[in-house]
């Protein structure tokens, strides 16, 4: 069964080693086979991963894109360990990810690396929120040394 695509004007993709732009008008492609294909509003690059989380989802699209997984596990592994010393937390999610990896299927692995990148923005939102709140004293008032 071929996997049916529809490119907006200019839209570009990546079909294996190939990156194709569409022309001015909406088109369709019916791809058939097995090669890596990403939307250009999937694709990460390298300076646009600028958080641990990204920098993951980045990795993965390399193994997705390269097919090969060996030649970039010890980067993922590594930062996969930086982001479960820092959030704990996000084990669920990177076990997700993991799993998918360990399944063979390093595209549904991208796709699950995005729900780590929003917890991860989620995270630093409220982090930022709390930084910038005043300090208050125990009943309620802003504190003198605030």
């Amino acid at each position: 069964m071929a996997l049916k695509v529809e490119l907006k004007p200019n839209e570009r993709i990546v079909i294996g080693n190939a990156v194709i732009r569409n022309g001015d008008t909406r088109s369709r492609l019916f791809i058939e086979g097995e090669t890596p294909i990403m939307r250009e509003k999937d694709i990460l690059s390298a300076s646009v991963a600028d958080t641990p989380a990204k920098r993951i989802y980045f990795v993965l699209q390399l193994m997705y894109l390269d097919k090969d997984v060996a030649a970039h596990r010890n980067a993922f592994i590594a930062l996969v360990d930086d982001f479960m010393s820092a959030v704990p937390s996000a084990w669920p999610l990177i076990s997700k990810v993991t799993d998918q990896i360990l399944a063979g299927d390093i595209y549904k692995a991208i796709k699950a690396t995005r729900a780590l990148i929003d917890y991860e923005r989620e995270l630093i939102n409220n982090e930022l929120r709390h930084e910038r709140l005043p300090e208050d004293s125990s009943d309620g008032h802003k504190s003198a040394t605030a």
